[in-house]
């Protein structure tokens, strides 16, 4: 796998990318905040997510960066989190956000080896991928939910950075859980671009 953290020869070195994970998860917490009840069944642009749905995952998601980044197993924590009743994702959020913090805070963990399904990577790219899932997901949460959170240059600087690199433009489908990439134009909103690249129609 590519290291998506390394930029190109010439370009700028990227900031730490913790900075943008951490901001990422504050994002998505608010996010998850103003969910109504009568959204819960709603269809997401993420492919067979209902909001109930991609709520639970992003819980999970977030409990999974926090094992992982402590040197746990990826696959100890379900794909979603069906302890959380309907509504609670907020509260679930908070006491998760927690628990990630006090891990990804230490900066010993940028270059401890994180356990992922494809193979281990340093913490400083795991530390960009998951801000990339966490933003993809925020976007369509806020999408199906009639959101519009300011997206922070420096949440959407490392996925921006590793999207070409990280996910190609083709193949997709199959192993590559995106589909064709939705071009947009090169003076579009980063958050734009972004999601166009995985595949989501601004």
């Amino acid at each position: 796998m590519t290291n998506p953290v390394n930029p190109p020869a010439g370009a700028p070195a990227l900031a730490d990318p913790r900075n943008g994970l951490l901001k990422a998860v504050d994002l998505a917490g608010d996010v998850l905040g103003a969910v109504r009840p009568d959204q819960y069944d709603s269809i997401t642009p993420c492919p067979d997510y209902s909001v109930r749905q991609l709520s639970n995952h992003l819980v999970s998601v977030l409990r999974r960066v926090a094992v992982i980044g402590a040197g746990g197993q990826f696959f100890s924590v379900p794909h979603f989190a069906e302890d959380v009743a309907d509504g609670a994702w907020a509260e679930a959020w908070a006491d998760g956000t927690k628990e990630l913090k006090s891990v990804w805070t230490d900066p010993a963990v940028l270059g401890r080896e994180i356990g992922l399904p494809w193979g281990p990577v340093p913490g400083a790219v795991a530390a960009v991928i998951y801000t990339n899932e966490f933003v993809l997901h925020i976007w369509d949460l806020a999408k199906a939910t009639g959101q519009s959170p300011e997206w922070d240059e420096t949440v959407l600087a490392g996925p921006l950075a590793a999207m070409h690199r990280a996910v190609p433009r083709e193949p997709r489908g199959g192993q590559v859980p995106f589909g064709p990439v939705v071009d947009v134009p090169e003076d579009a909103p980063a958050i734009d671009r972004l999601v166009g690249w995985y595949g989501r129609t601004p």
